[in-house]
């Protein structure tokens, strides 16, 4: 099953997105959360990324979403060391793409298939 792993500059948005996601998709998705700088500060932390995504990989691939630029710098940096392809910082917004891959993953959806719909969320219209 493909994991999801939520990033952010706050860690109590990073929990609250993961938490989300997580009751929509049910116990069987893992839904990690990495937010915050060392300290419980603002801010993203490399090692906090890497053992989220860990955790998160159920051998299916990880699909990683972050809020604001220098998460994304920081989830780059971490995915250059990855060769396999099976982890993917995924362009979406945090909420809306962290539900649509927390159903998808949920459905036993391929990595190409959560990504491509995870993607499709940044087109969802609210009124």
């Amino acid at each position: 099953m493909v994991g999801i792993v939520v990033v952010s500059h706050s860690s109590d948005l990073a929990r609250g997105v993961a938490e989300l996601a997580g009751q929509v998709a049910g116990p069987d998705v893992r839904i990690e959360a990495a937010g915050g700088g060392p300290g419980g500060t603002l801010g993203t932390d490399e090692g906090l990324v890497r053992d989220a995504i860990r955790r998160a990989n159920q051998g299916s691939g990880v699909v990683v979403l972050g809020d604001l630029g220098s998460a994304i710098l920081t989830i780059r940096h971490v995915l250059e060391n990855q060769v396999n392809g099976h982890v993917k910082l995924v362009d979406a917004p945090l909420v809306e793409g962290a539900v649509t891959a927390a159903v998808m993953a949920s459905t036993g959806s391929s990595l190409d298939d959560v990504i491509k719909a995870t993607e499709e969320a940044r087109g969802a219209r609210k009124l």
